[in-house]
């Protein structure tokens, strides 16, 4: 199994940390998003990051990743078992990706104007504190277990700092749930040099 990525993309992120939690033997091919190997154009017709390549199959669409992952390598499961709390997962990831990361991709782009980067990051930042008692309830993204879920909150959370955005002490129960998903071993070894040094 050979996993293309780009070691400061979120979107990547969130597979290298299933594919850590899931313990899968894959090769890690760190790409500059700049300077794409021909071997990427030639698997992949929109020639994008993330890439899965297994065997036959290619994928890429990070949670089309997560979830053939999922399915492929049952233990630990990172999706719930019942139908309605699993459509309720993915609608959560759906929401995430939707609210947050939408945010996340405009203020992290370099080629943002300065203006338009200022109001998502206080978008961003309201929004995740107006949730912040969510993170309370459960050790979890509104589960007992970790699941896909925190596989798509914990990019973001772990990239807050680069964003140059603080929470306040209100958002304490966000930033104890962040401190839990970085402690965990998976989480670690998920991340690449270039995210490692977002946060130092």
């Amino acid at each position: 199994m050979t996993f293309f990525s780009d070691p400061a993309d979120h979107y990547c992120h969130r597979v290298r940390i299933v594919l850590a939690e899931k313990g899968v033997a894959v090769d890690i091919q760190d790409v500059n998003p700049d300077s794409r190997p021909q071997e990427l154009a030639d698997i992949n017709p929109y020639n994008t990051l993330p890439t899965l390549l297994d065997r036959d199959l290619v994928l890429y669409e990070p949670n089309v990743m997560m979830e053939y992952l999922d399915e492929r390598f049952p233990h630990p499961p990172l999706l719930p078992v019942y139908p309605v709390t699993r459509a309720q997962s993915r609608l959560m990831m759906h929401r995430i990706q939707k609210d947050w990361c939408a945010l996340a991709d405009v203020i992290l782009d370099p080629k943002t104007k300065d203006t338009v980067a200022a109001k998502a990051r206080k978008e961003l930042r309201e929004s995740l504190i107006s949730i912040a008692p969510i993170f309370a309830e459960k050790p979890f993204f509104m589960s007992e277990e970790f699941t896909l879920v925190d596989c798509c909150v914990a990019p973001i959370l772990w990239r807050l700092e680069a964003m140059d955005i603080q929470l306040p002490p209100q958002a304490k129960a966000i930033t104890e749930y962040a401190e839990r998903l970085f402690e965990r071993e998976s989480f670690r070894e998920s991340l690449s040099d270039v995210e490692k040094e977002m946060r130092i």
